[in-house]
Order: structure tokens, then C-alpha cells, then sequence
């Protein structure tokens, strides 16, 4: 078997074009409990925003739920191109249980479907492993199935042979335990077409995924990195942010040369209380969970004055788009933000 590497595959950076954009619209109370319909609301505004420059393909679990989310796309005067399936889920967090897509010199999507097992088998995944494979059916893309557990919100890629990933997900022996770290760098390299692995260490509080990279650091271009830091020295995220921030000053891009690093603050913190808990939950907000549209940027708003210093550095990053501020309070009570939400089709052909 040749990987994709070996034919001239390779993952595309987020702001190249997309033609589309993979989504599921939030239907699970156990992930929304009473603020499902207002995250249903936030989830619609983020599609009126990607419609206007790609189409929006969105899964629903059945007819009551597609007739809701029309009625919502209505309200909202949503007017870009956007399709729906009935393709039951177990969650909305589609980054992670959809294919990744990979694309070769001569424009062609491969859909690779790595394994998804709920982030370390921590809830029920069974429909969301199926939802995975059918959508590529339902679009049309060839699929290729790996055998090692990997969630698009893992990783992110410059387009550029680079990739950034974090310890504290991807070595977790909940994935891929009989895999060293060797072994997983030498898969993405074959599986993705990149050249090299950056390793941050730990994610951020209230982060069930093990410390997702798009939670706390992401590429915006091919050689500019943005993380977030924290400026409390009191809060527990503080000092893992700053250990992050230190090693991405010492990374050095294929031509050997540092990459320009901007800082996003953290918002104030966010908290939530569960059914059946005693006490508020701290949530995983963060500003580094935007998604990168061929028409917008979708930024996480929390309802504090950093908001708009974190609206105003983006902004200035992304000339050619516009960037936008969702409130995301009623998402993030699910543990996840605008980027978990979204998973990109490259510009190609199947």
C-alpha cells in the first residue's frame, strides 16, 4: 500500500479555499442540557456567516430536527447555500469524528476517517463513528479508513509540511496505547504529507478532549502562530499557556527560520453547573476556537471586555476576510466552540 504522502497528498491549511464545510447541528441534552435551543441559535449565525462564501453541508438526526433548524435559518435570513441530511449523531463536535481531507497536485480530495472513540472512550460514540463514514458517502469522496485514533481538533497544519499537535492528547493512552511517539509522528507525516510535528505539552481547564490544540494555539499563516496566554498567575491555566508560549519561541519552520508568534488573551473565566452537580463547572472557553471560512473567521465571544481585544488582533491577522463574534456561551456549555463545530472541505474534485 503507498500512503497518501507517497501520492502527493497533503493536508491544506484552514484559510486555503474551501468549497465547503462539514457540520451537525447541536441536538444532544446530555451535551446542551437547558441552553439547546439558544446554542442551536449561536450554531445558526455561524452558518448564515460560512454560507456566504462555501456551501454548508449539515447533519441532522431526523425530521422534527431538520424542520427546527429550517425554521431557525429562517429567522435568521439565512440565505447562503446550505444542505441538509438526516445522518444521526451522537454529538455535534464534527471536527473530530469527520474525515480529514487531504488533496494531491492535481486537485484531488482524499477523505481520510481515522478512528474516533469519544476522546479516550469517555461517552457514547457509535453513531457519531457511522455519521463519519456516511457523510463522505453522502458527498461523494473517495475514503480511506486508518486504523489509530485521531480528532481533527488534535492537529493543525501551515499548509506548509508543519503540523502542531499536543502531549497531553496525542500520547494519552486512551488513543493509540500501543503506538509510540515515533510511530504516531511517522503517521501523520505518511498520512498527512507533512514534514514535521511540533509538540506543545498541556491544553487548557475544562477541556475534555485531553488538551485539543485548537483550544489553545493555531496557525494563521504559513509562517505566523497565535496562542493564548494567560495573564492571571493565580489561575491553573497560567502556567501551562506560558510553558506553550516558551517552546513556540524555540520553533523553527522547514527553512530552519522562527515563526512569528502573536498572543491571544484568555477570557474571564466561564462556568457552567451541571444537573446533578454540586458545584459550577469551569468551561474550556478560549479564543483560539475559531474557524477559518473562505468568506469569514468565526471567533468564540464570552461576554467580557477581552473580547474585543481578541476580535481586534484577529482582525488584523485576516485582511481578505471578515472576522466575526459569536457569542458562545451556550456552546461552550458542551465543551467545545466554533472550530469543534466545523470540519473543512478543501476547493477540489472527488
Amino acid at each position: 500500500m503507498k500512503y497518501p504522502k507517497e501520492l502527493g497528498y497533503r493536508m491544506p491549511a484552514e484559510w486555503e479555499t474551501h468549497q465547503g464545510t462539514i457540520t451537525t447541528y447541536p441536538q444532544a441534552y446530555e451535551t446542551f442540557f437547558d441552553r439547546m435551543d439558544q446554542a442551536r441559535e449561536k450554531f445558526v449565525q455561524m452558518v448564515k456567516y460560512i454560507s456566504e462564501g462555501e456551501t454548508v453541508h449539515i447533519n441532522v438526526d431526523n425530521e422534527e430536527n431538520k424542520k427546527d433548524l429550517m425554521e431557525k435559518l429562517e429567522k435568521f435570513n439565512v440565505k447562503g447555500d446550505v444542505k441538509i441530511y438526516i445522518n444521526p449523531t451522537d454529538d455535534a463536535w464534527c471536527r473530530d469524528y469527520c474525515p480529514i481531507f487531504v488533496k494531491n497536485n492535481k486537485g484531488k480530495l482524499l477523505a481520510l476517517k481515522f478512528r474516533f472513540n469519544s476522546w479516550g472512550e469517555k461517552y457514547p460514540y457509535e453513531n457519531d463513528e457511522k455519521a463519519g463514514n456516511k457523510i463522505t458517502e453522502i458527498l461523494g469522496f473517495e475514503k480511506l479508513n486508518i486504523d489509530m485514533v485521531l480528532e481533527g481538533g488534535s492537529i493543525d497544519v501551515n499548509g506548509k509540511g508543519v503540523l502542531l499537535t499536543t502531549e497531553s492528547c496525542l500520547l494519552n493512552p486512551n488513543r493509540n496505547p500501543h503506538l509510540s511517539k515515533d510511530e504516531i509522528e511517522n503517521k501523520l507525516k505518511l498520512y498527512l504529507g507533512v514534514e514535521k510535528i511540533l509538540w506543545l505539552g498541556e491544553g487548557i481547564v475544562g477541556d475534555d478532549t485531553d488538551g485539543h490544540i485548537d483550544d489553545i494555539t493555531r496557525f494563521v499563516s504559513e509562517d505566523t502562530i497565535v496562542t493564548v496566554l494567560e495573564e492571571d498567575k493565580n489561575d491553573p491555566n497560567h502556567d501551562p499557556l506560558m510553558e506553550n508560549y516558551e517552546k513556540l519561541k524555540s520553533f523553527k519552520n522547514l527553512n530552519g527560520k522562527p515563526f512569528n508568534i502573536v498572543t491571544l488573551p484568555m477570557p474571564d473565566p466561564v462556568y457552567y453547573k451541571y444537573p446533578g452537580d454540586n458545584e459550577p463547572y469551569r468551561l474550556p472557553a478560549s479564543y483560539a476556537n475559531f474557524y477559518i471560512s473562505t468568506s469569514a473567521v468565526v471567533v468564540p465571544m464570552f461576554g467580557c471586555d477581552k473580547d474585543k481585544v481578541a476580535l481586534d488582533i484577529l482582525t488584523k491577522l485576516f485582511p481578505d476576510r471578515k472576522v466575526v463574534g459569536i457569542d458562545a456561551y451556550d456552546i461552550v456549555v458542551g465543551l467545545g466552540a466554533f472550530h469543534c463545530l466545523t470540519q473543512q472541505i478543501p476547493e477540489g474534485k472527488p
